[in-house]
């Protein structure tokens, strides 16, 4: 490998070959792809079987980055064989897969410099990330897409996703990412744009030790102005020490929806998670990291190892946004506000791996922990459309608002692997539990007024209303996810070797989710006077304000009256598949295959009534997939797919129940009449290795999608926030192109000084055009309780699909001198504008949809390694992150000419500096 980190990330595997140092000439069981060592180091010179079934010699081809990873899929556990391939010379892991793939190796991973593995999937082919973590391929959103560890699904500690974020997921714990974007009958059904599949690293052959650090500085941020609240003394590291630890009757009055009293408001903390105070000196950025792995021999074929690590990392984020909603076809507005956002997110992380292999069978164990916090805190001023645009005090905002938020995520996994070889037979079976947690505790929400009267000139809150309130919310939630899967493959050495596969798979999905909000009144249900109005928020709802006023605090959890503050939701699949691999004729390979999937999903509402019924979803499907692969040059090779998928509505979409996105300053409610899309795909894609470790690809892709699930912003009468619902669309299609080129050019002839340095040139371009065919078609309407209503009064027919950029560009310029250990790479991204969110109906009008630009980034990565001896060496490197600094932008743009920024702001220069040995 050419730097410590790409040797280090992914140590050796536990020993890929036999104990004689021989290589399988086994054909890998349909849907499986085998790789050589983790480590990097060349294995025994692979083979492969002639089309008349002889084994032979691949030459004198080197092993490319692209075989030098892990890769696991549904049906094959964790295969870490040589590569074997019926057919042609195959030299890579792209071309060597029978569906189409696309591969971030370790290398590639450590090349991009991110700290998180959605990060480095952006630079993937046709791949662009979301909003918090959530990777859309092909213009596809998550809820198209499923993401996997180790083959094996995960569920999402976010409340509005069934989807993990990836962002989650540090680099330091990934091996490999994989990319599949042709539907096989061993993934799960619901792959409409691609799977997502991480590979944790692997035990070691070698004992070694790492540890690392890095510090880095955000120019919009470290040492700037940001807004900042005491909490605990435990927040550094992302953990509550107690201080927002809820109060047994919150949950009893938000079950039972009823309110708390004076005594019970005036025991909740206060002052540590109120009170907002300026911070002119916000810290830098920093991480540590360390792990460590060892194996050993028990007896004469049976090997022992272990791998554990861990690190936490502490960022912050500064924005000032501007954030405006429109409320008429002109554009004129319902509120305008300048928000000023200063996050603190803190992302704690561990892994302990156990492996074992025993004769030529296989079994690892892996346990990973991951701990997400949010610290927020945000002051923003502003004016609301009761007041008109601009308020009558201009150039002075009419209204101060300020939140305080903790928001703590965590997942933890725990997963069986075992590969049983015996010989023309290969059994996997795999089993694993998960579970994740949100908790936001002591959301709090203050707003208040300037007023002139009776001679105060200040900001006022008297509980009155909504225009000087105090609010807090309460938010939990709970999902446990078992799943379980085997699966068998044999192959049959007729004329041509056929490999046939099968298996069974299980899944089982528990989600339990509450949101109790309450806002503070005032004595009696009315106001307090203006004098104690003007007290700063601890001081307002202290324990003497509260008791000698009689403050209590009022349900609001509901929206209507088959609204739910809280909801359990459940999903239970049952899945088998069969599935053949084969060369049908010389240099045609075959893979065809068919799923079957019966899934149960219902989604329940807890009442102060009690459990209402909501959502009851009971499909079967089959879902066939093929590929055929032609290899008709020695290194050309033209792949056709066909397949269909699905796509079911996510837990939360069901769910009448409000979630507040903070940063967009939006509210989602969820429609119980959602129904599962279906998708029809199609693609054809040409390949050519040209050479070693470089490539030109390029293919087309067309998906036809029945019952899409769209959301859509409404802003109802009188209010200042969007509300965002869902509903399906009758249907779309979507199609595209594109294209990668992959190539290395040496520089020794440029002089000594640039002896064994190469050039490394990398670019993927994807088009992508998508279109909702809209007509007087019946669809649900996304406000509770309305019943149905005509598609063309929610959606414009032709428009885009929510999250669809047409144009995205990935580009990289590498020098690299393995010699030298030093590593120069440059990362252009561009993305061309892409909808958020359906414009908002208001009073049957249907209002300019929300578009983010993305843009262009420019990033530069630099890592330099200095060895100390043959198993010790230091790699420092130094990041720049957009260079450009390119903004967030979110608009509406209308007939008139007039742009409304509903998020728009402006994001720093990022420069980090890290450190990593290997002891």
């Amino acid at each position: 490998m050419l730097l410590l980190t790409t040797q280090l990330v992914a140590p050796a595997a536990l020993a890929q070959v036999s104990g004689s140092g021989g290589v399988s000439t086994t054909t890998p069981p349909s849907g499986q792809v085998t790789t050589p060592d983790a480590s990097g180091a060349n294995p025994t010179t692979p083979q492969t079987l002639a089309p008349d079934g002889t084994s032979r010699e691949e030459g004198s081809d080197e092993q490319s980055p692209e075989q030098q990873i892990e890769v696991s899929a549904p049906g094959m556990g964790d295969v870490n064989d040589d590569i074997v391939v019926i057919g042609r010379n195959i030299p890579n892991i792209v071309r060597a897969t029978p569906q189409v793939v696309s591969v971030l190796s370790t290398e590639d991973i450590a090349r991009t410099g991110e700290g998180d593995i959605a990060g480095a999937l952006s630079r993937v082919t046709g791949l662009s990330v979301v909003g918090n973590g959530f990777v859309f391929v092909r213009g596809l959103g998550d809820r198209y897409s499923s993401s996997l560890l180790n083959g094996l699904p995960l569920p999402s500690p976010e409340p509005l996703r069934r989807v993990v974020p990836l962002d989650i997921f540090p680099t330091n714990l990934v091996a490999s990412a994989l990319v599949q974007k042709s539907y096989s009958a061993n993934y799960p059904g619901e792959f409409g744009g691609g799977a997502i599949n991480l590979t944790t690293r692997a035990v070691p052959e070698e004992s070694f030790i790492q540890v690392g650090s890095s510090i880095g500085f955000d120019t919009y941020t470290t040492s700037k102005l940001g807004y900042v609240y005491d909490g605990g003394t435990a927040d550094v590291f992302g953990y509550d020490d107690g201080t927002r630890t809820v109060p047994g009757f919150v949950k009893e009055a938000g079950v039972n929806n009823t309110g708390l009293s004076s005594s019970q408001a005036a025991a909740l903390r206060n002052a540590e998670t109120t009170l907002l105070q300026e911070n002119n000196d916000i810290p830098a950025n920093w991480g540590v990291d360390v792990s460590t792995g060892t194996s050993f021999d028990v007896g004469s074929d049976a090997r022992i190892g272990i791998i554990a690590g861990g690190g936490i990392t502490n960022s912050w984020r500064t924005r000032s946004a501007t954030q405006q909603t429109a409320i008429s076809a002109d554009g004129a507005l319902a509120s305008d506000f300048t928000t000023v956002t200063t996050d603190n997110r803190i992302l704690v992380n561990g892994l302990l791996g156990l492996g074992a292999e025993v004769g030529k069978h296989r079994f690892r164990f892996t346990n990973l922990y991951i701990h997400d916090t949010l610290k927020q805190g945000i002051l923003g001023a502003g004016d609301l459309d009761n007041l008109g645009i601009p308020g009558p005090f201009a150039p002075i905002p009419t209204y101060i608002e300020q939140y305080t938020h903790w928001f703590e995520r965590q997942l933890f996994t725990s997963q069986m692997v075992g590969e049983l070889d015996f010989d023309a037979l290969q059994v996997d079976f795999r089993g694993a539990y998960a579970n994740t947690k949100r908790k936001a505790p002591f959301e709090r929400f203050f707003r208040y007024e300037y007023t002139a009267a009776n001679g105060i000139n200040d900001y006022i809150n008297t509980l009155g209303g909504t225009t000087q309130t105090a609010q807090v919310a309460f938010s939990d939630l709970n999902e446990d996810l078992w799943t379980g899967a085997v699966d068998a493959s044999y192959e049959i050495n007729w004329d041509r070797p056929v490999t046939v596969s099968a298996g069974y798979a299980y899944s089982d999905a528990q989600r339990a989710a509450s949101r109790y909000q309450f806002r503070y009144v005032g004595p009696n249900n009315g106001t307090l006077n203006d004098t104690v109005g003007q007290l700063r928020p601890d001081y307002l709802l202290s324990q003497a304000t509260i008791g000698y006023w009689g403050i209590n605090l009022q349900n609001i959890s509901g929206a209507g009256a088959n609204a739910a503050p809280a909801y359990e939701a459940a999903l239970e699949v049952h899945a088998g598949y069969i599935q053949a691999d084969a060369e049908v004729l010389d240099g045609v390979r075959a893979t065809i295959g068919v799923r079957y999937e019966d899934a149960q999903q219902n989604v329940s509402l807890i009442t102060g009534s009690g459990v209402l019924p909501g959502t009851n979803l009971n499909n079967s499907y089959l879902l066939p997939a093929s590929t055929i692969t032609w290899n008709f040059a020695e290194d050309m090779q033209l792949r056709l797919h066909a397949s269909k998928t699905i796509a079911r509505p996510q837990f939360r979409e069901l769910a009448p129940q409000l979630y507040v996105d903070f940063d967009s300053n939006r509210q989602f409610f969820g429609n119980p009449a959602l129904v599962d899309s279906e998708l029809y795909n199609l693609e054809a894609r040409y390949e050519w290795f040209f050479a070693r470790d470089q490539r030109f690809t390029a293919a087309g892709f067309y998906k036809r999608i029945d019952n899409p699930i769209e959301t859509i912003a409404i802003l109802a009468p009188g209010s200042s926030t969007f509300n965002t619902g869902f509903s399906n669309a009758p249907s779309a299609i979507l199609y595209g192109a594109e294209v990668e080129a992959l190539k290395y050019i040496s520089l020794d002839s440029l002089g000594d000084s640039f002896g064994g340095t190469r050039l490394l040139l990398l670019a993927n371009y994807t088009f992508t055009q998508s279109d909702l065919k809209v007509g007087t078609q019946l669809v649900s309407s996304p406000i509770l309780g309305a019943g149905q209503v005509q598609a063309n009064q929610l959606f414009q027919n032709n428009a885009p699909l929510i999250g669809q950029s047409d144009h995205l560009v990935n580009g990289q310029i590498g020098l690299e001198n393995e010699d030298t250990m030093s590593q120069a790479t440059f990362l252009v991204t561009y993305a061309s504008d892409r909808v958020t969110s359906r414009g908002p109906v208001i009073d049957g009008l249907r209002l300019p949809d929300l578009v983010e630009r993305p843009g262009l980034r420019f990033d530069v990565v630099y890592r330099q390694g200095i060895r100390l001896g043959e198993d010790q060496a230091i790699e420092f490197k130094v990041e720049g992150r957009n260079l450009t600094r390119t903004r967030y932008q979110e608009f509406q743009t209308f007939d008139n000419g007039v742009r409304r920024d509903t998020n728009t702001f402006d994001l720093g220069r990022v420069i980090t500096v890290g450190v990593s040995a290997r002891l």
